[in-house]
């Protein structure tokens, strides 16, 4: 058994839904949550900066104790996972596998749908996992306008529907039955891409299949909560605002997220 807490990092506030579901499913489990939303939104930056973005945040996590990292960011997953992966002694998930598997296991017509920011789509992350079944055939489409829309905290408007369907059009054209959000800001647009897409498409989401994830590994390596484990969830951001991120959080999952925490990671320079 292991008390410390799992920590989950993401570019923004789209890791939040993997820190939710990560909480529904293991509510003993504490967690240290940091969006670097100095440098948000990581998808259009160059892999190369985005690499060093997210080893800096992973380094401040690991420094804070934690016993487990969590990658709640598919541009960063593509960027540098297997860094990660060899730097860090604590065990390292991230969200394309779970929703790769998924996918996986959910099409019935082996076309597959992958959407995400210019930088996953342009690593060829999900294509590359999702091709080594010969029998799948992948179409991609980034779309990076949903990322602001999110960070914006615009979820319905007529512009959203309206970008989705520009968008999705090639997917839907494609004649996919299975469509991959990856990204996880995407299921805070779930409505519009849902309406977009039809009802014979199968959403995949990261967030619930990465939890599963993280409770398979803690498992595993005994790493669970005792019995008795008071659970603390922390929230901490790179941004000037501590009141932004929380506005935010508030606008697009309720009033989960309480307070938050401003937090240096390399050599970001944050007013006091």
């Amino acid at each position: 058994m292991n008390d410390a807490p799992i920590g989950i990092f993401d570019s923004g506030v789209g890791g939040l839904t993997v820190a939710r579901a990560v909480s529904q499913l293991l509510p003993r489990e504490s967690i240290v949550y940091i969006g670097d939303t100095a440098r948000s939104p990581y998808g259009p930056k160059p892999i190369a900066d985005v690499r060093r973005y997210s080893l800096e945040v992973l380094d401040d996590l690991v420094e804070q104790g934690v016993k487990m990292l969590v990658i709640a960011c598919n541009t960063a997953s593509a960027a540098m996972l297997r860094d990660a992966r060899e730097r860090y002694d604590v065990p390292v998930v991230e969200v394309i596998g779970p929703a790769v598997r998924t996918a996986m296991s959910t099409t019935r017509n082996g076309r597959i749908g992958v959407i995400g920011t210019s930088g996953t789509i342009g690593s060829r992350a999900y294509q590359d996992m999702l091709e080594v079944n010969e029998n799948l055939t992948v179409f991609a489409e980034a779309c990076p306008r949903f990322v602001e829309f999110v960070e914006a905290g615009i979820t319905d408007s007529p512009e959203v529907l309206a970008v989705a369907e520009e968008y999705l059009a090639p997917l839907r054209h494609a004649g996919v039955d299975t469509l991959v959000l990856g990204c996880t800001h995407y299921p805070f647009l779930e409505g519009a891409i849902s309406y977009v897409m039809g009802p014979d498409v199968s959403l995949v989401s990261s967030d619930s299949e990465t939890a599963k994830d993280v409770y398979r590994q803690l498992v595993g390596r005994d790493l669970l909560a005792g019995l008795d484990a008071q659970s603390h969830h922390t929230y901490e951001a790179t941004g000037s605002s501590a009141d932004d991120f929380v506005q935010l959080a508030h606008r697009l999952m309720g009033r989960e997220v309480r307070d938050v925490r401003l937090v240096q990671t390399g050599a970001i320079d944050l007013p006091r």
